[in-house]
């Protein structure tokens, strides 16, 4: 088992960069979370094998057709037990037990 926290810089919000995030996600098995944050980035969590969760990494690298990342900055993390939301203001939401999920913005 394998969690990274992912942070995506470059032009990816208004782009549908959640939604694929979450669809690459779940096609490859990984459970966790994407949200939008105030900085213009994209934040994201994820847990699973780790050949998964590599492979979801380097999708984040290119993201869909209308994003244009500029970096992927990420970092280990612990797995987290299943979770309704996080915390307000709580930097590691955990990642939940079935699923992607995509949260609001913060």
């Amino acid at each position: 088992m394998k969690a990274l926290h992912l942070r995506v810089h470059g032009r990816v919000q208004g782009v549908g960069y959640r939604e694929s995030l979450r669809a690459e996600a779940e096609r490859l098995g990984v459970t966790g979370w994407v949200r939008n944050r105030a900085d213009g980035t994209v934040e994201a969590l994820a847990c699973g094998p780790a050949a998964a969760v590599d492979a979801l990494a380097r999708w984040c690298e290119r993201g869909p057709p209308l994003a244009q990342v500029q970096r992927v900055d990420a970092s280990p993390a612990a797995p987290g037990p299943a979770s309704a939301a996080p915390e307000p203001g709580a930097p590691w939401p955990p990642a939940t037990a079935h699923g992607f999920r995509r949260l609001p913005s913060v």
